[in-house]
């Protein structure tokens, strides 16, 4: 008879990558679609944006930005735009084709096109990105970046823990890693709030968060912050700014007040996502850290 251990092993075992090349306009249309994806950009551009113009005039030159599983890459076509040199890689080529498409908009709608950065593009999961940038050749050094975005990938791999190993390698003395993951703590807050202890209590029980169906964009193995805290640390990395992204947004079953108006919610949302308590409800995290 397979004992609990070994279950929780094999169930290891079992987990891949997550590619959302399947459900390419569900995420789009869910993640990006509505003022949930306005928040979380708007924070984003608020952490990043400031710490890019400062590191690239200490450095007296524009940055070399690697996004690694970038989905639709709305950051790092943003910092492109403002003459970075960019790296955007995603393991779905259909991720890869939306942000593609919304890259060229965006030039479109730029007069002087001269002031985009250059702009590479990589299908592959991020395991295989290291060689592909060397052009499959060992003799080349390993390529180095200013900063590294990595938005939204952790609870999606099968072995996150893995990936610290590849920014160590990527990432330039004076770079920096901006990291942006699920915090389960926010699953479990709201679905108090919301009553369903049936569902806390079954997670007592299971090894991960069981989706409802294949189209969730909830992770089934997310990492919890002093998890990843951990591997932070011993990797020799040093944290300068951390917030939430949205930190009550989505805690307000009955939308009444400032609530029905965006422009407020995001401007509240901006106001406390870097205040003690708040920041660690957000339903994701935000860590900008340094080595």
């Amino acid at each position: 008879m397979t004992n609990p251990k070994q279950q929780t092993l094999a169930a290891v075992d079992k987990r891949v990558d997550r590619s959302f090349d399947d459900v390419a306009d569900h995420f789009e249309k869910k993640v990006y679609g509505g003022l949930k994806g306005e928040i979380r950009l708007a924070v984003l551009r608020r952490d990043i944006f400031a710490y890019v113009d400062k590191l690239s005039h200490h450095l007296g030159r524009p940055l070399r930005i690697l996004d690694v599983g970038a989905g639709l890459a709305q950051i790092a076509i943003e910092l492109a735009a403002k003459g970075h040199s960019v790296v955007i890689n995603d393991i779905s080529a259909n991720m890869l084709i939306k942000a593609k498409a919304n890259f060229e908009q965006l030039k479109m709608a730029h007069t002087d096109k001269n002031d985009f950065g250059e702009v590479s593009w990589y299908v592959c999961p991020y395991q295989q990105l290291t060689a592909k940038l060397s052009g499959e050749s060992l003799d080349q050094p390993v390529e180095k970046f200013d900063l590294i975005l990595c938005h939204a990938l952790l609870e999606w791999l099968a072995e996150p823990v893995a990936i610290m190993d590849f920014f160590d390698s990527h990432l330039s003395p004076e770079g920096a890693l901006s990291l942006c993951f699920y915090n389960p703590a926010s699953f479990e807050y709201r679905n108090l709030i919301m009553g369903n202890f049936n569902l806390l209590d079954s997670l007592l029980s299971a090894d991960a968060y069981q989706a409802d169906n294949k189209k969730s964009l909830t992770p089934n193995y997310p990492v919890a912050k002093p998890q990843v805290e951990q591997w932070l640390q011993s990797h020799h990395y040093q944290t300068v700014a951390e917030s939430g992204l949205r930190v009550f947004h989505d805690y307000a079953p009955l939308k009444r007040g400032g609530h029905n108006d965006p422009e407020a919610v995001i401007r509240m949302e901006l106001r406390y996502s870097s205040q003690e308590p708040y920041k660690r409800l957000g339903r994701y995290l935000h860590i900008l850290a340094t080595r």
